[in-house]
């Protein structure tokens, strides 16, 4: 009996798929919950309205996976509201619709526009849950976006969105209890905050806190700003006019927030206190103990100083939405440039290990998403990932590296620094010219060579590195003054190169094709068979046999002709 023979799996194993770590918006499922409670929780009338101002014609509903069993009930109920000037309310009462309602009487039948709508939904996003999905909308050629559940509201691109974040239910009698046996003390400033998903609840808490003697509580409230000094909320009228003032401030926090917001907030607030909602479901009340960052800062720090001395970076590009994500792109690519190392650029949907684990000469990755979704820390990855704001720091001399403890994680703010320290390093570079020593002989001449660059050494090991900046200047060949100073037209002449040269293509430096050439085992499909041209050659060949044939499920063997 034939024992069927094992077979390479080609797909990406279950275990390697990078799970987010974001906060869910309830643990259970949400389908056993009744239409009206669904009308509620999902705003349709809220929604309806939005759309019905917009003029909108083609909506795409985003839902997050474990939303995914209350899209058709929501679908329905906005198909009726949209398409129905006179259905019926949750109370038994008529709808508003006045346009509708007018339509009506003048000309006894209901207007055109709403039966041109139509609703898609949306699943299985191409990037991060909490950012719109613009690639799929525009499959749609949708018009506008309807984002439910938790989003982290960075500034679209190219379409207007409405954020629906859902009424989640609370225990707020259990998060008040917690509330008073944190801060005994009725005077000390207190910023209440909650996710998303929560917010609806803060009025409530604030009110009965304040009724209970409690007089120094500002309680937050949603914007959309990434960049603001707590990102995505209002802040007191003193930290607007001194953001240093935060420092001031101690945090409440309902329910657990993400890491990229957590190590945000610590060098901005004087402390955090972190509610769980899955305590508080329960009716417990207990005092909610600071939240300390020091160790995850420690090892972001301990990851951006070990790759100080890799050659060659990766750029994953994880948003197509975010506005702006290709000046930061630019700007990446610029600051590793000017470090004279190497990037290569990737488009990735959802990262994991397995996707970056294919390029093993990319030394580290520096990924350009939402502000949530750029923080990747997960001992699956061959390689470390950065943030392009821990890419600035790890890219800095030694001396120059400064570690103050903050940590940003939006990227706009990376841009306006980057554009306020521009004229900066402008004069400064002018300065150094100015400064520079003349070279005795004529400049560009053979004799005019580059001042020799320090040692770099790893900060792991001490041991000195001699290929961490592939792309330095002195790399190329030095041009006599006379000659045509213009660069050497692409061709495909091969060059004689120097031992120590790395491969050029297109006149450009490759130390990924160096790579390729020099530690890459298996270089493709025929990269193990050469070739003979001659008789003696010709006994390195060898004959070509059939393979299998059939499905994939139970292929044929010839020599059987049985299913293996």
């Amino acid at each position: 009996m034939d024992i069927p023979e094992a077979h390479l799996a080609l797909s990406t194993p279950a275990t390697h798929i990078f799970d987010e770590d974001v906060v869910p918006a309830e643990t259970l499922s949400t389908s056993s919950r009744s239409p009206e409670q669904l009308h509620v929780r999902y705003e349709i009338d809220r929604t309806v309205a939005e759309i019905k101002q917009g003029k909108w014609k083609r909506i795409a509903l985003q839902f997050p996976d474990n939303m995914l069993p209350d899209a058709p009930i929501v679908f329905e109920r906005l198909s009726r509201r949209l398409h129905d000037p006179l259905v019926l309310d949750l109370d038994g009462t008529r709808s508003n619709d006045n346009d509708s309602l007018a339509t009506l009487q003048q000309t006894g039948s209901a207007t055109n526009s709403a039966e041109s709508r139509k609703l898609f939904i949306l699943a299985d996003t191409s990037y991060s849950a909490c950012c719109v999905d613009e690639i799929a909308a525009e499959h749609v050629s949708a018009d506008v976006v309807v984002h439910y559940g938790r989003a982290c509201l960075s500034p679209p691109a190219r379409l207007p969105v409405i954020h629906v974040f859902t009424h989640q239910p609370l225990a707020t009698d259990s998060v008040i209890e917690s509330f008073k046996s944190t801060y005994p003390n009725h005077d000390q400033p207190i910023i209440l905050m909650a996710d998303a998903i929560y917010a609806s609840h803060l009025q409530d808490i604030d009110s009965v806190l304040q009724d209970q003697g409690y007089t120094s509580i500002f309680t937050t409230s949603i914007i959309h700003d990434p960049s603001s000094p707590l990102p995505n909320r209002t802040v007191p009228k003193s930290v607007d006019r001194n953001p240093g003032k935060l420092r001031e401030w101690q945090l409440f926090h309902i329910s657990d927030p993400p890491d990229s917001l957590l190590l945000t907030l610590a060098s901005r607030v004087s402390s955090i206190h972190v509610c769980p909602t899955k305590a508080t479901t329960t009716g417990q009340a207990m005092a909610v103990p600071a939240v300390s960052t020091r160790i995850a800062l420690r090892r972001r720090y301990a990851i951006l100083t070990s790759v100080s001395t890799v050659p060659i970076w990766g750029i994953l590009i994880n948003t197509l939405s975010v506005r702006n994500y290709l000046d930061v792109v630019e700007h990446v690519k610029s600051c590793i440039s000017a470090a004279e190392k190497k990037s290569y650029t990737f488009i990735v949907g959802k990262v994991n290990a397995a996707k970056v684990a294919n390029f093993s000469e990319i030394g580290a990755w520096v990924v350009i998403g939402c502000w949530e979704s750029s923080l990747i820390d997960g001992s699956d990855f061959w390689k470390p990932i950065l943030t392009p704001f821990e890419l600035e720091l790890a890219l800095a001399s030694d001396d120059a590296r400064v570690w103050t403890g903050e940590w940003k994680s939006d990227f706009q703010a990376i841009l306006k620094a980057a554009a306020s320290h521009q004229g900066d390093d402008d004069h400064l570079k002018i300065d150094a010219q100015a400064k520079a020593p003349a070279v005795e002989g004529e400049a560009g001449s053979l004799d005019a060579e580059p001042d020799s660059a320090p040692p770099e050494f790893d900060l792991r090991t001490g041991r000195y590195v001699s290929h961490s900046r592939p792309m330095r200047a002195h790399f190329e060949s030095p041009r006599p003054k006379g000659l045509n100073s213009s660069p050497p037209r692409v061709g495909s002449a091969l060059v004689l190169r120097t031992k120590g040269d790395m491969i050029a293509i297109g006149n450009q430096v490759s130390p990924g094709a160096e790579f390729l050439q020099s530690s890459r085992t298996w270089k493709g499909l025929g990269s193990d068979f050469e070739i003979g041209y001659d008789a003696s050659e010709l006994n390195n060949s060898v004959a070509v046999e059939e393979g299998r044939s059939g499905l994939a499920r139970g292929y044929l063997s010839v020599q059987s002709a049985t299913k293996r």
